[in-house]
């Protein structure tokens, strides 16, 4: 996957937690967009992710050695999604790796106050893990494989998951992605027709 132009922090959820979770930077060209300095910082960051939609996440512990496994996790996906997105298997060292962070996962509850649906407290950096882990296979094999897409614009080199019925959405965000593509589209025919004008009728 090539480095892409702006931070991918600033854009809408991809779909996936664990695709969401790449927009918190990666190896190589992706570090300077690291945001997961310290298990406080992911910390942080998990409280408002996409398994923050599901149920408020209010007190998530990430120990030091369970960040680090968390970007391993991380890291893995830069070349599993991409392989994903182009019909490729993934290796088997890869699935080997996500197939042993699977052990646990948050706790879901209802509330005895609210009987709204909440997360057992504390979600430790492990059942994180577990989480996203769990996710990542998700999209490798069962029903929401073959959904990974990268986007068509030129300038987005972002991976996302494919929400749409038809299965043949393009752009990982219709207002940044698709809207620029189809303005560059308009300018482009627009040139071509006033290039075909004679000269003197302009």
């Amino acid at each position: 996957m090539d480095t892409p132009t702006s931070h991918p922090a600033s854009f809408v959820f991809p779909g996936s937690l664990s695709l969401e979770l790449m927009l918190t930077g990666g190896p190589g060209p992706y570090e300077r967009y690291e945001i997961a300095h310290t298990p406080s910082g992911l910390a942080e960051w998990f409280t408002g992710s996409r398994l923050a939609l599901t149920a408020p996440l209010t007190d998530v512990r990430i120990r030091p050695a369970e960040l680090a496994a968390i970007k391993e996790l991380r890291d893995t996906f830069y070349r599993v999604a991409p392989a994903l997105a182009r019909g490729e298997a993934p290796s088997d060292d890869d699935l080997a790796l996500l197939n042993s962070a699977t052990a646990a996962t948050p706790r879901p509850l209802a509330d005895p106050k609210t009987r709204k649906l909440a997360w057992a407290p504390p979600v430790t950096g492990k059942q994180l893990l577990g989480a996203v882990a769990r996710d990542a296979i998700g999209l490798v094999a069962g029903e929401r494989s073959g959904r990974v897409r990268e986007c068509s614009a030129d300038d987005c080199y972002l991976l996302f998951f494919d929400t749409s019925r038809s299965g043949n959405r393009r752009w990982y965000s219709m207002e940044r992605c698709g809207n620029r593509a189809k303005i560059r589209a308009y300018r482009a025919h627009r040139n071509r027709l006033i290039a075909r004008i004679p000269g003197d009728a302009r």
